[in-house]
């Protein structure tokens, strides 16, 4: 792979969220956005192809060689489960006409991305661990200074004209190399003159002996990478078809988990996980390797069903797995159930849903995203503790929690029994002021209801 870097070449500084404060490679080339970006007009010039190395891949890098493009193929390794040898996916583009074919190891990346979604508590619409989408942003940071460096000036993606996916790779390659141009084949009507649908791509790869995997008639669609699985489309597109449909990967459904509960210690240090069930943890990719194993086992997170707002305007139905994230994430929530006062769970929380969203939709990188990330990284600093949860047939349930330094919970306070931390007679002034508002409110005709008439 070609070195990420040179003379005179430095990186951006990194912000506390992991995010880059400016673009990748300084100084940036002139801008020179093309508009459309069509086929015709990269006959002769080299594109960074973005690999999975499935049908979609394989047809697009052999399409675009015929086309007179020098395709250069970069796969990312996120810890993907669906493929085991990622060395095979390089020499599959290879024999489909890539001048080459790299793997970008980005393992350690995908797990800091998860670590920074528990730690902001990002689920899109309340259910979505954005698994799909924080992959994207993973990828294109990991492929750009390889292809920057080697000269590459379009990124290119197999991304359909109809999801999400293709504005996830857009707006991230916009925002931290504005210098590189983006071709999307399913964009370009060429290639759809050219194939309609994946019929057509198996018959053109059959045709041209290209080394596809042998055909099926896969039930639904699968994304998949170190945090998690997707799972769309297909049978999925019918609601009467019920989330246990799918098969899972990450473990078992809820129902064949084992009959009886695991309790697992998860400790926190500084809003990272330092060990599970006496594991210690080197990194973030090890907390979710041995997350996922426990969580798996017993049904955590697996077959999550969502019928989500995309951000093209469509409903889409989704059945996910996550159980690293779902067995961490709730841990987690755990200590912010006793760190945060009423107004700052107020402020966190509406931060997590706006962050979920600005994730989902492609906008991860922008100036909004990184000052919520910051505020979640704040939190994070505060977030330190030994947690203990019961897994059960898909279920997380408290245990105990103990050496939480930040705690603002002080069960003496909180007890209901004789107490010197509070004196149940110090509230009555305090619900008599909150009483003036109330009767006020109802004199003047604001209560529906009243049953004092005078």
């Amino acid at each position: 792979m070609p070195p990420q870097g040179g003379p005179g070449r430095r990186h951006a500084p990194v912000g506390r969220g992991g995010y880059l404060m400016t673009s990748i490679g300084l100084p940036p080339p002139p801008l020179s956005p093309r508009g459309i970006v069509n086929v015709s007009d990269l006959r002769g010039e080299t594109v960074a192809f973005c690999a999975s190395g499935g049908l979609d891949s394989c047809t697009i890098t052999h399409w675009l060689s015929e086309q007179g493009v020098r395709v250069v193929c970069y796969t990312a390794d996120l810890g993907q489960t669906d493929e085991t040898d990622l060395g095979q996916v390089a020499e599959r583009m290879r024999a489909c006409g890539a001048a080459e074919a790299h793997i970008v190891p980005l393992r350690t990346e995908m797990g800091e991305a998860g670590l920074r979604a528990v730690q902001a508590q990002a689920r899109y619409e309340g259910g979505y661990w954005n698994t799909t989408p924080l992959a994207r942003y993973v990828t294109v940071r990991g492929i750009l200074p390889p292809a920057m460096a080697a000269g590459v000036t379009v990124l290119s993606h197999g991304s359909t004209g109809r999801g999400n996916d293709q504005v996830r790779f857009q707006l991230a390659t916009n925002m931290v190399a504005p210098s590189i141009e983006v071709y999307a084949p399913w964009r370009d009507q060429a290639f759809l003159d050219a194939f309609g649908g994946r019929e057509e791509m198996i018959r053109y790869c059959t045709d041209n002996g290209l080394p596809i995997k042998p055909p099926s008639r896969s039930l639904y669609s699968t994304d998949a990478n170190l945090l998690g699985l997707t799972h769309e489309a297909g049978e999925l597109e019918s609601l009467d078809t019920p989330a246990s449909f799918v098969e899972p990967e990450m473990g078992v459904r809820p129902t064949e988990a084992p009959d009886h509960p695991e309790r697992v210690t998860v400790r926190f240090e500084a809003g990272r996980p330092v060990t599970i069930a006496g594991v210690p943890l080197l990194d973030a990719a090890s907390a979710f390797e041995v997350a996922n194993e426990i969580g798996g086992r017993h049904g955590i997170g697996i077959n999550l069903h969502l019928v989500e707002n995309r951000f093209v305007g469509v409903k889409s139905r989704g059945v996910y797995e996550a159980p690293g994230l779902e067995l961490l994430g709730t841990a987690y929530d755990v200590l912010l159930q006793l760190i945060l006062d009423r107004r700052a769970r107020r402020l966190f929380d509406s931060n997590a849903t706006f962050l979920a969203e600005q994730i989902y939709q492609g906008y991860g990188e922008d100036l909004a995203s990184r000052l919520a990330q910051e505020l979640a990284g704040s939190v994070a600093e505060l977030v330190t503790g030994t947690v203990t949860v019961e897994l059960y047939k898909g279920a997380v349930a408290f245990v105990s929690v103990s050496d939480a330094p930040h705690s603002l919970y002080v069960e003496e306070a909180a007890s209901m029994s004789r107490s010197d931390a509070f004196d149940h007679k110090d509230s009555e002034g305090f619900v008599r002021v909150l009483g003036v508002g109330a009767r006020a409110a109802s004199e003047r005709g604001l209560v529906a209801g009243v049953l004092d008439k005078r």
